[in-house]
């Protein structure tokens, strides 16, 4: 689509001021003129112009017309290529373009344009000079980055780092894989959506499971155990089964300070954490394909000692021989036995082996109990405090599956019981081996065997919140018990859970550990200083926001009439960097013709699409990987629309911010003749590469967007809500589609 540039509005000033003058000259000379001129003269005066008032107007028109023209000219000899050499200048100073300025205009034009060019190389000089510098000044630091990717390249084991608001901050090549085989649509974009620097980690993992993990490590720091960690399984979105262990990133400072007691809650600073991922889907599936086995083999056993069972009392008929019968029977017998005790034996490793499965952690009773009174108060509203609690017992728990079945049993007591206060308590099971019991304690209304069996069985679910798990698994996961009783003496009534104590060798104290000074440092991450934002995106600073810059190939330009999406190309663009392996770039089934008078523009054709995802395919996908980002495309308005009429069909809505780049360049350029793309690339020295590929264009747009954000700032428009204002101010904004 062509444009022009809006009229100079000076030229139309300028205009109506010569005609102004004019005008206003020839009044007031017929003014004087018509002073000197008795009543004849004047009658006389009348009559000689009145035929001849048509061609005075013309030759005023021709006046006036001339007068424009030599407006225009001056405007463009002088004054424009003053304004567009302060714009082409102002990219100059404010980014690392090195090009020469055209030089045009007039003398005086021509002479500032070729100083500002020689101050202008002078500067680059300086600058490739000073970067050579920094360049051999980095040379350690860069040595250091290429140890720490040779290492992550090498480690069998899938590692992703994270700061405290889960965005992504370094993955290995095996995380990539393994995250790109979680993917619901691995098939487009190769599973892109999933993960990338910036990105968030909960797109994969519930974010209160990482939260409870991060709690748990931190109370450990606080106890100054100098290498806390958590670990947990989970299933993702897919049905994988995932065994995640955590381990915290401390800042610098908070390394550095002595482990005392007064300095320990200075020292348990964090600022981000390393999750280590192990995919034990298969384990899991092996492991119970061969419990399903031993299940098989206990069934038919079972039926086997029946059948004995049943021999043996055939031999009771007293036709048989005393002897033969007395040996017989002592035979079978003693088999019988020796059979059963092997099936108890294989049942009991069963049980152990699934059991041993969940990860149980170490984990002191006290903090159980302080997790758990939050966590009620939290999502149930009641209040809740502890009775009595035995500081000296550890626990070995799954304690996100313990916290669930405490809150899920609250909440139903304050729904169905009114109840409005809980107390937990937390004491040795006299009588029974390394066992514990934690009692949740209430006053109220007395309750049925059957309600406790009910709640006990039914699936969990507080609030918004739903498990699929029960009280019952709980339980049986700690190879535990659960029951109801009642005080009558205080008129209270509580749930008991008898859970496992930790092993005495495993529960060391903090002085055992080895402090954190072995483990090696390699450099510290820009990316960890980084936090989220509670204001809203338009009050969010420009330099501060993560982008996806995206780029859509059609088969033609109307999309109302038919035309469709065979190309989305998209990079993303965090923490001022444009990322370059992080891309989204899918061919898509238009399931139509392409124009062949559109094949010479973007080189797509139709065997390159068949067979590819369709629309309703690709667009969750690519709303995946956009999620958490601001939308950034050149003549936006275009893509938009094409995005906009398949929210029906797909379900999918692209709600987010959307910066264009060719109002943005309008705005800091507005005396340009051009904003395409090209002419916006070639004013920033940005190469073009691709033009017309869904991919090439993105690239080019991120490239020149990233120039456009430091002159912005230079017209004071620091945030969103500043930039989208004022693009929409742009004559460009005008145009729709």
């Amino acid at each position: 689509m062509t444009r022009h540039r809006p009229t100079d509005r000076r030229l139309l000033l300028g205009v109506l001021a010569l005609g102004g003058g004019v005008a206003l000259w020839l009044a007031l000379v017929a003014a004087l003129l018509w002073s000197t001129l008795d009543e004849a003269q004047r009658a006389q005066a009348l009559a000689l112009l009145g035929p001849r008032a048509t061609l005075l107007v013309l030759m005023g028109v021709v006046l006036l017309a001339a007068g424009a023209l030599l407006v225009r000219s001056l405007l463009a000899h002088f004054v424009e290529p003053a304004a567009q050499l302060a714009e082409e200048g102002r990219v100059l100073a404010d980014t690392e373009v090195d090009r020469e300025l055209p030089v045009r205009g007039s003398a005086e034009n021509r002479a500032l344009t070729g100083l500002i060019n020689r101050l202008a190389a002078q500067r680059n000089h300086l600058r490739r000079d000073m970067d050579a510098r920094v360049q051999a000044a980095s040379l350690d630091i860069e040595q250091e980055r290429s140890r720490l990717a040779a290492l992550m390249a090498e480690l069998t084991q899938s590692v992703v780092v994270c700061n405290l608001d889960g965005r992504i901050l370094l993955y290995n090549q095996r995380a990539r894989l393994q995250f790109r085989a979680l993917s619901q649509a691995p098939a487009v974009a190769g599973g892109a959506e999933l993960i990338g620097l910036g990105r968030s980690i909960y797109a994969v993992f519930d974010r209160k499971l990482v939260a409870h993990a991060l709690e748990n490590i931190q109370q450990r720091m606080l106890r100054g155990t100098g290498q806390p960690s958590a670990q947990f399984v989970t299933t993702t979105a897919t049905g994988q089964l995932l065994r995640v262990q955590m381990a915290p990133v401390r800042s610098a400072q908070a390394m550095s300070l002595p482990d005392t007691d007064e300095l320990l809650e200075d020292r348990a600073e964090l600022t981000g954490f390393v999750l280590m991922l192990d995919n034990i889907t298969r384990d899991y599936e092996a492991t119970s394909a061969r419990d399903q086995v031993l299940h098989t083999l206990t069934e038919g056993s079972r039926s086997a000692l029946a059948n004995m069972q049943a021999a043996l009392d055939v031999l009771d008929y007293p036709d048989l021989d005393a002897p033969a019968r007395e040996r017989f029977q002592r035979v079978l017998r003693e088999e019988t036995q020796a059979l059963s005790q092997r099936i108890a034996s294989i049942e009991a490793d069963t049980a152990r082996g699934l059991k041993t499965r969940w990860p149980l952690e170490d984990m002191l009773g006290a903090d159980l109990l302080s997790a758990a009174t939050r966590r009620i108060e939290t999502v149930t509203g009641l209040s809740a405090s502890t009775l009595e609690i035995d500081a000296s017992l550890w626990l070995r728990v799954e304690s996100f599956s313990i916290l669930q079945a405490l809150v899920y049993l609250a909440g139903r007591l304050a729904d169905e019981f009114g109840v409005r206060f809980v107390e937990l308590r937390l004491t040795p099971a006299p009588g029974a081996a390394r066992r514990a019991q934690l009692d949740l304690i209430w006053s109220g209304q007395a309750m049925s065997t059957e309600t406790v069996m009910s709640w006990e069985l039914d699936p969990m679910k507080t609030g918004t919140d739903a498990s699929s798990l029960t009280v019952r698994d709980v339980v049986e996961r700690h190879g535990g018990a659960f029951w109801f009783e009642r005080e009558r003496a205080r008129h209270q009534a509580f749930f008991r859970l008898l859970v496992p104590l930790a092993d005495p060798q495993d529960r060391l104290e903090a002085a055992h550990f080895v402090r954190g000074d072995s483990r090696p440092e390699y450099y510290d991450f820009d990316l960890f200083q980084t936090t989220e934002q509670t204001r809203s995106l338009d009050d969010r600073r420009l330099t501060d926001l993560a982008y996806t810059v995206f780029d859509t190939e059609t088969t033609g330009l109307d999309p109302s009439q038919g035309d469709e999406i065979i190309q989305i190309g998209a990079a993303r663009i965090v923490n001022g960097k444009l990322l370059h392996q992080e891309c989204f770039d899918q061919l898509v089934d238009p399931q139509r013709p392409i124009p062949a008078a559109s094949i010479p523009i973007h080189g797509i054709v139709p065997a390159m699409v068949a067979g590819q995802p369709t629309i309703d395919q690709v667009l969750p996908a690519f709303r995946a990987f956009v999620q958490d980002t601001v939308l950034v495309a050149h003549n936006a308005a275009f893509d938009m629309r094409f995005l906009q009429l398949k929210e029906r069909q797909t379900g999918v809505v692209f709600d987010q911010p959307v910066l264009d780049t060719l109002l943005l360049s309008a705005v800091i350029h507005p005396s340009q003749d051009s904003h395409r793309l090209e002419a916006i690339a070639e004013r920033f020295n940005v190469p073009v590469i691709g033009r017309h590929t869904a991919m090439g264009d993105a690239m080019v747009t991120a490239e020149i967007f990233l120039k456009l954000v430091p002159l912005l700032a230079e017209q004071g428009i620091h945030t969103l809500g500043q930039a989208r204002e004022a693009a929409q101010k742009s004559y460009y904004a005008r145009l729709k589609y």
